[in-house]
């Protein structure tokens, strides 16, 4: 949904659309041969539905999809066809809402709370953490919390989707691809710290009411650039 942790999801698809009809003349070109081994792969994405549904685990059901829309050309096409076609479904698994994660972001909230402060103190704004909120005195006095959707996860999630893209199409090797990938986790981190920090500074310079309810929402744009 709008402003949910997959308000990037709409793009997926797109990308992954994209990619097929960017490997249009190789998939075209590609040596085409049965592949019978392939079917192990199909049944075993067949019965990962059936347990999804009868689990009711829509991820792994949606998981088991993907799957099948990789592994039906890889039987029907070939090994060559189903090469071709593993970023592009595998791109798709960004789709699948991945609730898990929740877990993850009290302690991405702490290591956000706690790095903003220091970083404040160090800049000479004297500045408190109590849990995962952060106060302070400086200028007209703020405190504000780091709640859940300032934890970082919304920004992993879309940054390493958007990377992930981004590695694929730009970057030669697995290796490098695999390294640019990685990194957009600390970054995304980093540009976190960074907006909640600069809304700390707002608040000291024009007031914690235009940090919060002026520049806090559009600062969630920093992130990226950082």
């Amino acid at each position: 949904g709008s402003g949910g942790d997959l308000s990037h999801g709409w793009i997926i698809p797109l990308i992954s659309a994209y990619v097929l009809w960017q490997n249009r003349v190789a998939l075209h070109a590609a040596r085409k041969t049965v592949y019978p081994a392939g079917m192990v792969v199909v049944i075993g994405a067949l019965i990962l539905h059936w347990l999804g549904y009868r689990s009711q685990l829509t991820r792994l059901s949606l998981f088991s999809m993907i799957v099948l829309m990789w592994s039906v050309p890889l039987t029907l096409y070939g090994r060559e066809v189903g090469k071709l076609l593993i970023f592009p479904c595998s791109y798709l698994l960004f789709c699948i809402p991945l609730s898990f994660l929740d877990t993850v972001t009290v302690p991405l909230r702490i290591l956000a709370s706690t790095v903003s402060t220091n970083l404040l103190n160090g800049l000479g704004i004297s500045a408190m953490q109590s849990g995962t909120a952060i106060q302070s005195s400086a200028g007209g006095g703020f405190s504000f919390d780091v709640a859940d959707a300032c934890s970082g996860l919304r920004s992993i999630l879309a940054m390493t989707a958007l990377t992930a893209a981004y590695a694929y199409m730009t970057q030669e090797g697995m290796l490098r691809k695999w390294v640019l990938f990685l990194c957009a986790i600390p970054l995304a981190i980093v540009g976190n710290i960074t907006r909640i920090v600069t809304i700390a500074i707002v608040a000291v310079c024009f007031g914690a009411e235009a940090a919060m309810k002026v520049y806090h929402d559009f600062s969630a744009f920093i992130v990226f650039p950082v």
